[in-house]
């Protein structure tokens, strides 16, 4: 009895039960017989305030439930619904997933299975979805629910694999939706094309150009268009008629991204396709403005599922913005999600800021990722390595390896994203290898990518090539323009190289005080950044001229790793341990012993000093 139990000390009786150990509190739990559970669990419901505490009441009055009941069902899902509100996807989940077993009615228990199956899709939970689709489809669905079961799977293949799997899934299941659903059916080849633009040529069926063109002729809705409406018209040209027509829709879609006063759930799936959209138009403040928000957006909700594009993405930012601290950071929250949820993403964010700051042991991996990226079916992630190794052998001077690698990512794998990208490092590596026509060639692409887009970031980045491949006055011209439109953006080391190479160009005229001003700039630049390769060029660029200048070391003002560094610094904006420990799936304890070895390494005592000894980062680039 409880009385016998609080005489042998195994639990204590006042206003609330407590047992002495954890495991005590388990043990009867489990002894206890199926018929006392329910008892207890209803006793509980009862004994709870629907008012202050429905979620919990709801709980236990399905804990208790012997079997389906309609009343407790549509409790729980108006718990999912605050759940969900609340940034709790997984709890939503759970109890989506427990109105479905309690759910008599069949039309409703496929309703209902359907919404699980979406809430544990974007909470991370794969196989989970797939049990509760499975569900769906046994318990007859109508034509409109069928649709949706072969959405939600296309979905799950993509979140989960983002190899060639998902886009003929994605593209049949949008021509199935777009005569029952119009706006759905647009939304689905949103998700055909973002699926497909990864997948590239490895895509069985489903391809860029076959979905885009699917798309352009899909029906529209009679209402005037969203966001993502306008996204897809854009998209869609892009991959019909190329980027000087998709450019002005693409950027009205940007607008009408940017300018929204309340994004919405609507809107939030998109943001990763929307960072895309302002990458292929070189919007650099557009990119900055929906990478941050949809990256918040996403933390906040608990949206497992996308986290880590959203994650990629917001590294690969503040990589070119110069802020490696930032990249750091996200690359290990980006780690620890999927380790957690099992997904499957090429190392895009690592592999880049390896290259960046010149690391010649990121080789291994970035071949590793290209074998690894083709066997999985993910053409991007082979094209960015081959892009990301044409920057690293640029830095290190090793421009035949530069080529080759350049070549690869701009001719053999076109994406639409990043061939212009890898054009702009094969000019550079065409024209000191001494290839005139490639470089020739590599600054067409350039041009058409650059000339439609009217920003400072395209249009200096068109001018550092074009200065390249350019003679006398009319070279310096470029670079000068260059430096200017580059100075204007927050792409630090785009800047950094164009006054590298205006140095370099310099030298080579025999202008070797001219030379200097601009090599000791590119050189204090690209070493404050971290880009260790690149200020090693251009040091051996200041000693050609006669300049004497003392060989960098790199600073080392802690040793702290990129997961101690992404704790300190949530700590440092106000965290709990318990709320880091949530977000980084550690134990609060775990936590703990890493702020124990931050404060150790940093030579502090509290959090309130945080601030002033974790190194320097460009805190505007955080979001909030």
């Amino acid at each position: 009895s409880a009385t016998d139990a609080e005489t042998d000390a195994l639990l204590a009786l006042g206003e609330r039960v407590t047992f002495r150990h954890p495991l005590v509190r388990s043990a009867v739990y489990r002894t206890a017989t199926r018929e006392q559970r329910r008892e207890v669990h209803l006793a509980l419901a009862e004994a709870t305030d629907r008012t202050v505490d429905p979620d919990r009441r709801a709980w236990h009055l399905a804990t208790a439930a012997a079997g389906p009941n309609e009343p407790v069902a549509a409790e729980l899902e108006q718990s999912a619904s605050r759940a969900q509100a609340r940034g709790g996807l997984a709890a939503a989940a759970a109890f989506l997933h427990r109105s479905v077993v309690l759910s008599g009615d069949p039309e409703q228990r496929v309703r209902r299975a359907l919404a699980a199956a979406e809430a544990s899709l974007h909470a991370g939970m794969f196989e989970g979805a797939l049990e509760l689709l499975a569900l769906a489809e046994a318990s007859t669905p109508d034509e409109l629910q069928a649709a949706h079961v072969a959405l939600l799977r296309g979905q799950i293949a993509f979140a989960s694999s983002m190899g060639p799997t998902a886009p003929p899934l994605l593209l049949k299941a949008a021509q199935r939706l777009e005569r029952l659903d119009p706006e759905l059916g647009r939304d689905t080849y949103l998700d055909a094309w973002g699926a497909a633009f990864f997948a590239g040529r490895f895509a069985s069926a489903g391809s860029l150009v076959e979905v885009s063109r699917a798309a352009k002729s899909a029906p529209r809705s009679t209402r005037p268009p969203r966001p993502s409406d306008l996204m897809l018209d854009g998209l869609s040209t892009l991959g019909t008629e190329g980027r000087a027509a998709a450019a002005p829709l693409l950027r009205r879609a940007m607008a009408a991204f940017v300018h929204e006063a309340s994004p919405g759930q609507e809107n939030f799936r998109w943001g990763w396709l929307t960072t895309i959209s302002a990458k292929l138009i070189w919007d650099e403040d557009g990119w900055h403005t929906v990478s941050a928000r949809y990256l918040r957006e996403g933390r906040d909700a608990g949206a497992l599922a996308r986290l880590p594009i959203d994650l990629t993405d917001w590294a690969f930012f503040a990589t070119w913005c110069g802020d490696f601290g930032a990249a750091a950071v996200a690359i290990a929250e980006l780690e620890a999600i999927t380790k957690a949820t099992g997904s499957h993403i090429a190392p895009y964010a690592q592999l880049l800021l390896a290259a960046f700051r010149g690391q010649t042991d990121a080789l291994p991996l970035i071949e590793s990722t290209i074998r690894d990226a083709g066997t999985s079916g993910q053409e991007l992630g082979v094209q960015w390595a081959e892009w990301v190794s044409a920057i690293l052998f640029n830095g290190l001077a090793r421009y035949d390896r530069a080529l080759a690698s350049a070549q690869r990512a701009a001719d053999e794998t076109p994406q639409l994203q990043f061939s212009p990208w890898a054009s702009t490092e094969l000019v550079e590596a065409a024209v000191r290898s001494s290839r005139p026509e490639v470089a020739s060639g590599a600054l067409e692409r350039v041009v058409s990518a650059t000339a439609p887009c009217n920003t400072d970031w395209s249009l200096g980045i068109q001018a550092r090539c074009r200065a390249l491949v350019t003679e006398g006055e009319s070279a310096e011209r470029l670079y000068r323009e260059a430096i200017e439109r580059l100075g204007r953006t927050r792409l630090r080391p785009e800047l950094a190289r164009a006054h590298l190479l205006y140095g370099e160009w310099l030298r080579r005229e025999n202008r070797r005080v001219d030379a200097r001003e601009q090599l000791r700039t590119a050189h204090e630049m690209l070493g404050m950044i971290g880009m260790e390769a690149f200020a090693e060029r251009a040091r051996n660029e200041l000693l050609a001229t006669g300049a004497k200048v003392r060989k960098r070391t790199v600073e080392t003002r802690d040793d702290l790793t990129a997961q101690e560094r992404q704790i300190a610094g949530l700590a440092r904006d106000g965290l709990t341990n318990p709320e880091i420990g949530a977000r980084l799936f550690l134990s609060p304890r775990t936590v703990e012993w890493h702020l124990h070895n931050v404060f150790t390494k940093l030579v502090i005592g509290s959090r309130r000093e945080l601030a002033d000894a974790l190194p320097g980062s460009d805190s505007h680039l955080v979001p909030a």
